[in-house]
């Protein structure tokens, strides 16, 4: 596994190495050995997976307070075009955000850490998306910031009139407003 890390502190990519033959493929998704000599410590504690049709996009979400989560995400089937964005008011790119397609082909990960705003836009239909988080959800400690935010300026590949959000993402705060609270 190669890990690069972005120009987001913290942030990497994790590119595997395939093994592919006329039967298929074999990868490592994750080995706990060299993630922490990459990367560091972090104790994942729950997987997720969702299904999604093109064009549904999700986030900007995050954990708040000591309910933060650092996230390892990756496409198991189809494509995203997965963006982060730095949300610790120390960081020296706060308010940076830096995007990756990642698909069942390229089979590359993003390792998220605590502090940032993630989202996902579906580039393929029926695309399943997996991630692993260090820390449990808690529904009083979720926030968000509306992808179309002006200052982030976030160019999610697909005409806005396609972008499919749940009522939840709609109606998410600006980026402006996320500070003040």
């Amino acid at each position: 596994m190669i890990f690069e890390e972005v120009f987001i502190k913290g942030a990497f990519l994790l590119k595997p190495k395939v093994f592919g033959d006329s039967r298929g493929y074999f990868f490592e998704s994750f080995n706990v050995k060299e993630f922490e000599a990459a990367i560091g410590a972090v104790n994942f504690v729950q997987d997720n997976e969702s299904k999604s049709s093109a064009g549904v996009l999700r986030g900007l979400h995050f954990q708040k307070g000591e309910y933060a989560q650092a996230k390892l995400v990756r496409v198991i089937k189809g494509a995203v075009l997965d963006v982060i964005v730095d949300i610790r008011p120390d960081s020296q790119t706060f308010g940076k955000h830096f995007s990756v397609e990642l698909t069942e082909e390229n089979k590359q990960q993003l390792f998220v850490p605590r502090g940032m705003a993630h989202g996902f836009a579906v580039l393929e239909d029926d695309t399943i998306f997996a991630y692993k988080v260090d820390n449990i959800y808690s529904p009083e400690n979720e926030s968000g910031i509306i992808y179309n935010d002006p200052d982030l300026s976030i160019n999610w590949q697909l005409p806005e009139s396609s972008l499919i959000l749940s009522e939840k993402d709609k109606k998410l705060l600006m980026f402006r407003e996320m500070l003040r609270r």
